[in-house]
């Protein structure tokens, strides 16, 4: 009896190898009978359908390689304040199905067909970088080959996280990374190659991408590291990609209109010290300065300091300078004609050597104290030297005309009161000189730096 029982399992564990043996070799090869005649026949793949939940392997202690490409088709956003790149890419993915196979001279010459990507395998390759969820559209195919190779392409709008450095606004720069790993599968069941090399994907991308915005394509880089986590080990290729700025639209909206301002408000210093307009003109270009600030807040990065910050900072401080040097100018102007002080000998020897130096302002004379050829219309409140202390009388013809010694030392005061005036007015004239080529200066190292930038 138990020798029966023992014969009996014998025999059903031989029909079931039998059966295993003989549909595992069923699916090798697709029986494509009758496709010239009545299309492809959906039973003839049921087998490698029904396998689509496993990886496509004979020997699973093999891992499966999965060659990656993208095409950048559009560079959609970038949010400085979010630190986020929004993009549109085609990625393509390749592998071998080792269960799909048929000689195409008995399928009426059929090398490729399509099939609907639900029906297969599918590697779960994800951007590392992206921060939304995966909105592939349904009902996507993939081309498979005669040789069981699996070619499936799909389209997404990838919202990925990017370090980005505007310091350089609006010249700036950005390497941004797009990295592909498997989120389930290790080096030791899945490992990524490459579908095409890096200049063909980068070749690609330029010639298709779609949008002339704010942004560029300069180039994509490649490196193949593995990411760790714990005793696992994942495969992953990263590939940066290297955008820039297209700086027109700003050069033209802040720092053009910017350089016009400063300029006008640096040709103001040809305006006489002692006009009393010079002051209102300057704060008249202030608030102009403001409102166009306010005006431009918007195409500024809402994060950061970059560069054009500290440069509208520097012209507003350079605009306020001036104002406070013409207020002070004005008050120095007016205490000179009224009561002027004593001027230290350390600043009228510093008056003296500046004197020396060729004057590039019109408003500063060409000549020392004497050249200073002063009017009352120059200096409000300054009269006639005739009328102040009229002609200085020589002694001897004083003495003949009975002048008494205290209104020869009255007119002697009266010619040195003249006299400080005409130094604080060359005093004045010197720091519009010294302020006026601080703004030329500093206009100078603005158009060296954008042309600096905007060529490398």
């Amino acid at each position: 009896m138990e020798g029966g029982w023992l014969a009996g399992g014998r025999l059903l564990l031989c029909l079931t190898v039998h059966l295993l043996l003989q549909g595992r070799g069923d699916t090798f090869t697709i029986n494509c009978s009758g496709f010239d005649q009545h299309g492809v026949d959906p039973a003839a793949f049921q087998a490698v359908f029904d396998r689509k939940a496993f990886r496509p392997v004979i020997n699973y202690s093999l891992p499966t390689q999965v060659n990656i490409s993208f095409t950048l088709s559009a560079i959609l956003e970038v949010d400085a304040q979010l630190q986020l790149l929004t993009s549109f890419l085609w990625i393509n993915m390749m592998w071998d199905n080792p269960f799909i196979s048929w000689n195409p001279e008995e399928c009426v010459n059929i090398n490729k067909l399509t099939i609907a990507a639900e029906n297969l395998w599918i590697p779960d390759i994800i951007i590392s970088e992206s921060m939304t969820v995966d909105k592939t559209p349904p009902g996507l195919t993939a081309y498979v080959s005669s040789e069981g190779r699996i070619q499936y392409n799909k389209p997404g709008r990838v919202t990925s996280i990017c370090n980005l450095d505007i310091f350089y606004f609006p010249f700036d720069q950005q390497n941004c990374t797009v990295t592909f790993s498997s989120f389930l599968h290790t080096v030791d069941s899945l490992v990524l190659g490459m579908d095409k090399e890096v200049w063909e994907i980068t070749d690609t991308s330029r010639d298709v991408i779609q949008t002339q915005g704010e942004w560029e394509l300069q180039g994509i880089n490649m490196a193949t590291p593995t990411m760790s986590v714990g005793s696992h080990t994942y495969d992953q290729i990263i590939f940066y990609v290297a955008i820039r700025r297209r700086p027109r639209l700003y050069v033209i909206n802040l720092l053009v209109p910017s350089s016009f301002l400063v300029a006008i408000d640096a040709l103001s210093f040809y305006l006489p010290a002692e006009n009393e307009n010079r002051a209102p003109f300057k704060i008249t270009l202030l608030l102009g300065y403001n409102v166009f600030l306010l005006m431009m807040n918007d195409l500024l990065p809402a994060s950061g300091t970059p560069l054009i910050s500290v440069y509208f900072a520097l012209c507003l401080s350079m605009m306020v300078l001036s104002l406070l040097e013409t207020i002070f100018i004005t008050y120095l102007l007016h205490l000179a004609t009224t009561q002027p002080p004593p001027m230290p000998r350390w600043l009228h020897s510093l008056l003296l050597h500046g004197t020396r130096a060729t004057r590039c302002c019109p408003t500063v004379p060409q000549k020392g104290t004497k050249g200073l050829d002063l009017t009352p219309a120059h200096l409000p409140g300054l009269k006639e030297p005739v009328e102040l202390v009229g002609t200085v009388p020589d002694p001897r013809e004083a003495e003949l005309r009975g002048c008494s010694g205290s209104t020869v030392a009255r007119q002697e005061d009266e010619a040195q009161k003249l006299q400080l005036v005409g130094l604080w007015v060359q005093f004045s004239h010197m720091m519009d000189t010294l302020l006026f080529r601080l703004y030329l200066l500093f206009m100078a190292a603005f158009v060296i730096t954008v042309i600096v930038l905007w060529n490398t």
